[in-house]
């Protein structure tokens, strides 16, 4: 196929228009998709999430370039809130992390949410693919940024860095917002603020009160717009890697996401061809009369609809 062709000799307009058949679920994706698969799962997934302001695109722009300057192929994918008037990343235009991203070296998306829960696109992953088969090595995937609702990253990427600041509010808090139960690493951005120290401290009081399995997670205390702590935290994310290789982790964790993703996929395809088929809509309305007319229930009007559709 052409196109797929053209994404494995890294041509960033072939990737650019790739990832745009797959957002907008053109018929031609999928055969990219298909023809690219044999050469998924080189790149190294990175996922930032955290909330809004704590300075995750900067540290994506820093460790982009603390990436590029050691020989690796870096691709950015960011994902944006959605317009609700056209559909697509809401500051997609905005420019951003644009250090390396000028020099042609660096290939950046920014997608749309598009009303999926979970700070990704529904087809984050996908275009994902698409760069590691296109030669990219490391994918850094940087979610909305809109608090606990950030589960979904956990599923997409190799490692997670979960980002806080001083501004974030204490270890307990951080903790009962559910966001560190999918950290690999924390990073606390804006030490120059003060409270770093404090917030650190509070994180592992946290952890030792309540997830032992947090208790060796990597802390590391960065100030991105300067570039500071930004080699440390490269060198929790290799030495994290390593561990993990070497008990066999990343691959289990590769493969439990892979389940988890045809399961998304899968509930996806059925839901589609559900409301797809020949007089759904009609049997629909006809199923809610029934209801209100008292004959079932709705989880019973619901069963009968999907043993009609589907045989």
């Amino acid at each position: 196929m052409p196109l797929a062709d053209d994404v494995l000799r890294g041509d960033f307009l072939a990737i650019s228009r790739g990832i745009s058949l797959v957002e907008n679920a053109a018929p031609e994706a999928r055969e990219v998709l298909d023809a690219l698969s044999s050469r998924v799962g080189g790149a190294l997934r990175v996922g930032l999430t955290g909330p809004p302001g704590v300075g995750k695109s900067t540290t994506v722009d820093e460790l982009t370039a603390a990436f590029v300057a050691r020989g690796e192929k870096v691709a950015i994918v960011a994902v944006d809130p959605t317009s609700p008037f056209t559909g697509g990343a809401l500051l997609g235009d905005r420019i951003r992390m644009a250090k390396m991203a000028e020099g042609g070296r660096v290939f950046m998306r920014s997608m749309a949410t598009r009303g999926t829960p979970g700070g990704l696109a529904r087809t984050t992953q996908d275009a994902a693919d698409l760069l590691d088969a296109s030669g990219r090595t490391i994918i850094l995937i940087e979610t909305v940024g809109v608090g606990q609702s950030e589960i979904e990253i956990s599923r997409a990427s190799d490692c997670v860095i979960v980002m806080l600041s001083p501004e974030s509010g204490d270890g307990v808090q951080a903790m009962k917002s559910g966001l560190l139960e999918i950290a690999d690493i924390i990073a606390i951005n804006k030490a120059d603020r003060g409270g770093a120290d404090r917030l650190e401290h509070d994180l592992k009081t946290a952890f030792e009160l309540g997830l032992r399995s947090r208790r060796d997670m990597p802390i590391v205390i960065t100030e991105a717009i300067r570039g500071k702590g930004i080699p440390e935290l490269v060198a929790a994310i290799d030495g994290l890697i390593a561990a993990r290789r070497g008990s066999g982790a990343f691959q289990e964790r590769r493969r439990e996401n892979m389940e988890d993703r045809i399961k998304q996929i899968a509930e996806f395809l059925i839901q589609k061809n559900l409301w797809d088929a020949n007089g759904a809509g009609r049997k629909v309305a006809a199923a809610a009369e029934n209801v209100l007319s008292r004959r079932q229930s709705p989880y019973q009007g619901a069963q009968d609809l999907v043993r009609e559709v589907l045989r």
